[in-house]
């Protein structure tokens, strides 16, 4: 015989402890008005209490116990139980008319990735969300996201679809969370990017390791998180209390994107202030004054401006003359190719087998 689930019954109403108070007086055949003189206390609070429009005092308490000789512990968890069942019933209200808004956030991809329970009780499903974001309610996570998201909002990524893009975020917050950094050291990051740049030519493992572990000791968090269903995001940067969190998706899997993402967003941490959030995605192309300068630290670093500007004039832009140029500023060919791609001097057809493919985001290998 099949068991039959267990239904768990939550009512919509909480009783209050005056209607107890009610019961006992009147079992004793006291009036309201002698409770009221016998415990010292106003008839109208009394008559407040019994209707649960005023609560029962701890003083209230003990006096209900000398007057009626019920212990005060019963009186006063009579009153923490129902302030609780009040409690609880509005909050079920508050997840109820939030159930459609959970919706828009990417829950299957979350849930797959064991970031949120695959729940399908809808009510169970929006407080794993919100306790994901690491908010109380719904009304809290726009003051989070929302007002504090104005320079995301810049972003068409932002306007893409809010939900997912602040959900790619937060896994972004909290791998950063898992790792304890230095201080931040401006001098040593500037430094320590001199050095990442000879990691266009190593392989992906190597890159993954030393790119994070680089970083972290100049007090940088980088995280490499999959975009998620919504996103169209290659990087993100933003602060952490003090210590700067780089955000990569390896979006296309292309080395050229990766890096000059990467160094772009180096560029943000080096370059302007703690409270802005940068967001980079396909359509953004440095069309801020703040993007324009991130676009030429990355573009500069990657391949000096001189060296570029030699390239361009000799005018040779076939693949023996790229890999000759590579090996002479010491960078990956994919990265020159990408350069070149962009500014309109090859089509995007053209060399493409030049450029390495990775992606950061999947699990290391143990």
């Amino acid at each position: 015989m099949a068991t039959k689930a267990r239904l768990e019954y939550k009512p919509d109403y909480a009783v209050p402890p005056g209607a107890t108070l009610l019961e006992t007086i009147q079992a004793k055949g006291m009036p309201q008005a002698e409770l009221a003189q016998r415990t010292g206390r106003p008839l109208k609070t009394i008559n407040e209490i019994i209707n649960g429009k005023a609560a029962i005092t701890a003083e209230t308490a003990l006096q209900l116990e000398r007057v009626l000789g019920v212990p005060a512990s019963f009186w006063n968890n009579l009153e923490r139980n129902y302030r609780e069942a009040l409690a609880a019933i509005k909050e079920r209200k508050a997840l109820e008319s939030a159930e459609k808004w959970a919706e828009k956030f990417p829950l299957k991809e979350l849930a797959k990735q064991h970031l949120i329970p695959d729940a399908r009780d809808k009510t169970e499903r929006l407080r794993a969300l919100l306790g994901f974001f690491g908010v109380s309610s719904r009304a809290a996570w726009e003051k989070m996201w929302t007002s504090a998201a104005v320079a995301y909002r810049r972003s068409p990524a932002f306007r893409t679809s809010p939900w997912a893009t602040a959900a790619w975020l937060r896994i972004g917050e909290l791998s950063a969370q898992k790792g304890k950094l230095p201080a931040f050291n401006k001098a040593a990051f500037k430094q320590a990017l001199v050095r990442l740049r000879a990691l266009t030519l190593s392989g992906p493992q190597e890159l993954r390791a030393r790119l994070v572990e680089e970083c972290r000791k100049c007090g940088v968090a980088v995280v490499f998180v999959k975009e998620l269903p919504g996103t169209c995001i290659h990087g993100a940067v933003r602060w952490a209390v003090d210590a700067p969190v780089v955000q990569l998706s390896c979006r296309y899997k292309a080395e050229d994107l990766f890096w000059f993402t990467f160094f772009h967003e180096a560029g943000h941490v080096l370059l302007h202030g703690k409270r802005e959030v940068f967001l980079e995605d396909d359509e953004q192309d440095g069309e801020e004054e703040k993007e324009k300068e991130a676009n030429s630290f990355a573009g500069s670093l990657l391949i000096p401006d001189s060296s570029w500007g030699r390239f361009q004039q000799a005018g040779d832009f076939s693949e023996p003359a790229v890999c000759a140029f590579a090996t002479q500023v010491r960078i990956s060919p994919g990265i020159v190719v990408g350069r070149m791609q962009h500014e309109g001097i090859i089509p995007y057809s053209r060399l493409n087998h030049l450029k390495k493919r990775f992606d950061l985001t999947a699990p290391a290998a143990a």
